[in-house]
């Protein structure tokens, strides 16, 4: 890190680690703003299941980029990226600190970073066979499909997450190349003097806060608030292929006892945290802190205040 004054900082860290706690405090030591990095709780509707900030805890620092799509509509990585990077020079000009906060490391590094999308070849008729293959032989077989053509991918992608597995698949079809290697050198260059600090805690720690903030958020309504999206008719949308939605759909829809859809939320989510980590220490170059985070006098040296 150099001598420069940090301008944007970065707060990671797997799902139920802290960060929203710990962004509220930055912000109001350093006078700062908060831009949402959860691909998520972009979503009007998505609250209970994203663990959505409300308004009491943001206690009066401003957020941006939450709840503003609706359900069903699509987003991608290459629309937040110009969202995000007009947003940190709005909160710039207004002499502000903007502060990215959430999970989903892939959005933090094409903000971050020289990420760039190009619009890749899309063979309409590569792209039947493998959703008529996936209809024949199931999820988790096609994501076995691509481990075998391209592990260093399918390490990355839930078997569950059909479209990106497919559009992997893709990748080494139409290119010969896979999709981790496409990107590989983009990413590396930093276009702003940023800080990213991750939140990091034991294992077991970890896993215990998960499984009990998933029995919080059913206390909360999270069935009740799955259901008003199911009623409404919303299937097959990527919001509703989050964790804590799909399997509560299942529920509803008859494949899976309560109790199992609660199981398998608690599961999939530890997963989730586990594919976090991996991808914050391989992809970012994260400031990891642990408990002592509480203690936010001692992280002013890192910004140079």
């Amino acid at each position: 890190m150099n001598e420069k004054k940090i301008d944007v900082v970065a707060i990671v860290g797997p799902t139920a680690s802290g960060k929203t706690a710990l962004s509220i405090k930055m912000a109001k030591a350093f006078d700062g703003e908060i831009i949402n990095g959860d691909s998520m709780q972009i979503y009007k509707g998505l609250d209970i299941g994203t663990a959505k900030i409300s308004e009491e805890e943001m206690q009066g620092i401003p957020h941006h980029l939450l709840s503003f799509k609706e359900p069903t509509e699509s987003f991608s990585v290459a629309e937040y990226q110009t969202l995000v990077r007009e947003k940190i020079s709005e909160i710039q000009d207004r002499g502000k600190l903007p502060i990215i906060v959430g999970g989903t490391g892939l959005y933090v590094q094409a903000v971050l970073y020289d990420f760039q999308f190009t619009k890749e070849d899309v063979d309409e008729e590569a792209r039947k066979k493998y959703y008529e293959q996936l209809a024949q032989i199931g999820p988790e077989a096609m994501h076995s499909k691509l481990r075998e053509l391209d592990p260093q991918t399918a390490e990355t992608i839930h078997p569950n997450n059909t479209r990106r597995v497919i559009r992997a698949l893709e990748m080494v079809e139409l290119h010969g190349v896979s999709k981790a290697s496409d990107e590989h050198n983009r990413g590396n260059i930093p276009l702003y003097n940023h800080l990213i600090i991750g939140l990091d805690m034991d294992r077991e720690k970890l896993y215990e806060r998960i499984n009990l903030r998933v029995d919080l958020m059913m206390d909360q309504g999270l069935l009740e608030e799955v259901r008003s999206l199911w009623e409404r008719g919303i299937r097959d949308v990527q919001s509703v292929q989050a964790i804590g939605y799909k399997e509560l759909y299942a529920y509803l829809e008859g494949r899976l006892t309560l109790m199992d859809a609660i199981e398998e939320l608690k599961q999939n989510s530890r997963r989730y945290a586990k594919r976090q980590l991996t991808y914050f220490r391989n992809k970012l170059d994260v400031e990891w802190i642990g408990n002592e985070w509480n203690k936010i006098e001692n992280y002013s040296k890192l910004f140079n205040y």
